[in-house]
């Protein structure tokens, strides 16, 4: 038996779509529309049978993933090789019923990829498109590779450094803001932290690009798609806003020294002797949180600040109690708190050695009982 090619299909720009609700920053351009960030999306609620979104991926190295999300549960996930194409969300469903549809970016933003790209330019259907629902609450999430959802799908053996074992939906994040009801972003980057990076590069810092849309990307086609804009953060305000920095100024301790090629400058966080942190170069971490907390605070005047730490261990935690001590004295900010997370174990661990999906579920629960005494 042969299966009829639905004649009822319209095509609709993101710009006729009235109830269009994006999620991430982004430029505010809809033609095309560009999702820069992990958990960045597009929801729709649509009375229809059949929806197909139109899509253009470009990369160098490292390509996109999608998650599409049918009634809040995850029906799909796909890999999008380079090109522009129509990509089936459903077809042959109950054209009555309205389905709640978001189409989510799986994948961080690449840094280290300039090519890397992903746009959505149209949406194909035969029916209605109706508004979606506002939620109560907004939370801001700013992390590294645990926040970037790195190793939270596949198996613990694997080890290799590529977009697959990202997942924006087997993450804390995700899992925080759909207990609490709330809409979420994500400002997240592998590797980096809140003075320098795991290697101890101090581009790879998060608070340097925090007010640009997606700073950290480069390249000529980033810089063209608006990626360092400055970010309107008028345009969406968070009650919380929640930072799990931490574990790579921590790894930089224990790894070599990294030497800028274009100075010659050499930069190291240095262990004493005996172990334990040096005193000074701790001290310039604990400067990096209090002046990321005013950065944040100046940006955000109304939202709760919480430090979230200890996903993958947490020895960076007395420095972060003073830095957020110390934030609190010299400024009288009453709205600022710290969180333990739960540590993994071995049997929450996932792919890369990375927090796995039952990792980032405890973390979801107590993140959430917490936030909801703030917000609540």
């Amino acid at each position: 038996m042969s299966v009829q090619a639905n004649t009822g299909l319209k095509i609709y720009d993101l710009t006729e779509l009235p109830y269009l609700k994006v999620h991430g920053r982004t430029t505010g351009e809809l033609s095309p529309l560009t999702l820069f960030w992990t958990g960045s999306a597009v929801e729709l609620n649509v009375q229809s049978s059949e929806l197909w979104v139109e899509v253009e991926s470009e990369y160098d190295i490292y390509e996109s993933w999608i998650s599409i999300l049918i009634n809040g549960v995850p029906v799909s996930r796909q890999m999008l090789t380079a090109g522009r194409y129509w990509i089936c969300v459903f077809r042959g469903m109950n054209a009555n019923v309205v389905k709640n549809v978001r189409i989510v970016k799986d994948v961080q933003a690449m840094s280290g990829d300039p090519g890397c790209s992903l746009q959505i330019h149209a949406v194909k259907s035969d029916g209605t498109f109706l508004a979606v629902r506002e939620k109560p609450y907004k939370i801001e999430f700013i992390g590294d590779s645990i926040t970037s959802g790195e190793g939270a799908i596949g198996a613990k053996a694997e080890e290799d450094w590529i977009p697959m074992w990202f997942s924006a939906i087997h993450n804390y994040t995700y899992m925080t803001a759909e207990v609490l009801n709330a809409e979420y972003r994500v400002i997240s980057q592998s590797g980096w932290g809140v003075l320098t990076s795991w290697d101890n590069n101090p581009k790879g810092n998060i608070p340097d690009y925090y007010e640009q849309v997606c700073g950290l990307l480069t390249g000529e086609r980033n810089e063209a798609l608006g990626a360092g804009d400055q970010h309107d953060f008028g345009s969406w305000q968070p009650d919380v806003v929640v930072v799990n920095l931490g574990s790579n100024d921590g790894g930089a301790f224990q790894s070599p020294e990294w030497k800028d090629p274009d100075t010659g400058k050499v930069y190291k966080q240095h262990l004493n002797e005996d172990g334990t942190y040096h005193e000074e170069d701790l001290a310039a971490f604990e400067k990096a949180v209090e002046q990321f907390l005013s950065k944040l605070r100046k940006n955000n005047p109304a939202a709760h600040l919480v430090w979230a730490y200890g996903m993958l261990g947490f020895p960076m935690m007395p420095a972060i109690y003073r830095a957020v001590d110390a934030y609190m004295k010299g400024t009288g900010d009453r709205k600022v708190s710290i969180i333990q997370l739960p540590d993994t174990t071995e049997e929450t661990v996932g792919a890369r050695t990375h927090p796995g999906d039952l990792s980032h579920r405890r973390t979801a629960d107590v993140l959430a009982e917490y936030l909801r005494g703030l917000i609540g």
